[in-house]
């Protein structure tokens, strides 16, 4: 069992009330069970009881075992002095606040209906290769009940990549277009490279791309010089070019120690068309022909208008080299790759800049980008798929998979629409 079980047995009140008594005795009312506090202290916020004959107004604590209070230090925190009730499947030890007065305890254990804990027990003991624990019971929910569901993890996928660009947005002093590039060199890291990406947009800031980028040689220079490409022994004329360039621009603008390493690269198990570099090519191919990055991603009215902005032609020597001096065939980005960049920054972008115009509309036209999309199929959707879920755009894999991570494969069967549903079925 879980605790989160208890939380929701608590938060809905799912327990045998009669007769409720404390352990020591006294007499429980539950007038308001609290709400449910997501950040640090008690797990229940402004509830009120009545314990015998006097009414308090406080926190309450669950826990499996009573015991767990001193594992979790709660005694030595003053946080936990406005718990009225502390909650438990098991009672094994009194506790205390810090100024060592005792706090009541509920014992839940003899009080759950046998049949919600039984449909709890066969979700969480599904065998762990099973993606979707309730794949079995899905029969039993109503397909309403499956589409709200889905139709909130994805909103919830969608606003935690926002959240992430929001916070960068504050770290870059409230800049749109930085903010951008950053989080466009970081997609083109295409997850395999994301965070050597990220660190190679802190190397070349924006207003340091902004004094190259219509200079194809010098941007190439610069961007590859930082990512740490020039450095080994270059074969032709154009890689040594680049590299007397970048020495150059490293002077100039007193680069040194801010490169990446080579090293620090990921190509082990990658097509040469996944390559850093390529995809470090393609980028600036995008730099050298997009001005305003923002701008242009914002107002794209399409999908078919964002393939073509991210279409941007690769140069002569590009398109024969996968490396510097190491020929191989490389192609602007495909279009699977362009969707991926449109559902994990497009999208987000896009809704981060309409959230802090408290604009809903931008919201939801942003979202319904992702209705355009194609959909994703890898082995997680296909499990999902099996069992009954549609997966015909690029909006349903995005809530399939976060219906995946955040619920289904930590078990979190309770805090689900559809094992709700379950768990309340008579």
């Amino acid at each position: 069992m879980q605790e989160d079980f208890l939380h929701y047995v608590w938060q809905h009140q799912y327990f045998d009330k009669a007769e409720l008594q404390t352990e020591d005795g006294q007499p429980i009312t539950v007038l308001r069970p609290g709400h449910r506090n997501s950040d640090a202290g008690p797990d229940f916020l402004n509830a009120r009881l009545r314990l015998g004959e006097v009414e308090w107004n406080g926190a309450v604590e669950i826990h499996l075992r009573a015991s767990d209070w001193h594992r979790h230090q709660h005694q030595t925190d003053p946080k936990y002095d406005q718990v009225i009730l502390h909650v438990v499947y098991t009672a094994d030890a009194s506790v205390q606040r810090t100024n060592g007065s005792m706090i009541p305890a509920l014992t839940l254990a003899p009080r759950l209906p046998a049949r919600l804990l039984a449909a709890y027990e066969q979700l969480q003991n599904q065998p762990v290769e099973r993606l979707l624990p309730c794949a079995p019971l899905l029969p039993q929910v109503s397909e309403l009940t499956r589409t709200m569901m889905l139709g909130r993890v994805l909103l919830e996928r969608v606003d935690q990549k926002a959240d992430r660009l929001t916070e960068l947005h504050t770290q870059l002093a409230h800049d749109w277009e930085a903010t951008t590039w950053h989080a466009l060199a970081a997609a083109f890291g295409f997850q395999k490279n994301t965070e050597p990406m990220s660190r190679l947009a802190k190397a070349v800031p924006l207003s340091l791309l902004r004094r190259h980028r219509h200079d194809a040689h010098q941007l190439t220079a610069l961007v590859l010089g930082q990512a740490g490409f020039l450095d080994d022994a270059l074969p032709d004329d154009y890689s040594r070019q680049l590299r007397t360039e970048y020495e150059f621009l490293r002077h100039k603008y007193n680069l040194h120690g801010t490169a990446l390493a080579a090293h620090e690269w990921n190509f082990l198990r990658l097509r040469p068309a996944n390559f850093p570099t390529v995809r470090l090519i393609q980028l600036l191919a995008l730099l050298h022909v997009r001005p305003m990055l923002f701008d242009a991603l914002l107002t794209a009215q399409s999908v078919r208008a964002l393939e073509q902005f991210f279409g941007a032609p690769l140069p002569d020597y590009w398109q024969t080299h996968t490396r510097p001096g190491k020929p191989g065939k490389t192609a602007p980005l495909g279009r699977s790759s362009v969707h991926l960049l449109i559902t994990n920054l497009v999208v987000p972008l896009r809704v981060a800049y309409a959230r802090s115009l408290g604009n809903m509309e931008q919201v939801e036209a942003a979202v319904s980008l992702l209705d355009q999309l194609p959909p994703e199929h890898n082995h997680y959707t296909e499990e999902y798929e099996t069992a009954g879920f549609r997966n015909t755009s690029a909006a349903d894999s995005q809530a399939l998979l976060a219906l995946q991570r955040g619920y289904c494969a930590s078990r979190h069967c309770v805090h689900c629409g559809i094992g709700s549903a379950l768990l309340q079925r008579k």
